[in-house]
């Protein structure tokens, strides 16, 4: 029973915090290479805000369907953290 409710507990983990995290690192990367790329910046916030959703909602899926929670937590929160820490360093160069 308790091993259930922390394998449970687990995945709602990765799919709200990993999947915020990856679409975080997401939307500050493609926000940096937008603008970098000469798009403006508002143009390019409202672009990556509404491809968030659909990206959030399908890492939370996956979270839930995948057989490894380690592979979930490298993916997710690697990830979002790669993606984020490439933004900052792109944009500390634009700046």
């Amino acid at each position: 029973m308790v091993s259930s409710v922390l394998h449970v507990s687990g995945r709602v983990a990765a799919a709200l915090l990993g999947s915020y995290g990856l679409v975080w690192g997401f939307i500050s990367l493609g926000v940096t290479l937008g603008v970098a790329a000469g798009m403006p910046f508002e143009d390019s916030q409202t672009l990556l805000y509404l491809l968030a959703f659909p990206l959030f909602v399908a890492c939370a899926c996956w979270a839930f369907s995948a057989r490894s929670m380690g592979r979930v937590w490298l993916c997710l929160g690697g990830g979002g953290l790669l993606m984020t820490a490439f933004a900052w360093a792109l944009s500390a160069r634009l700046v």
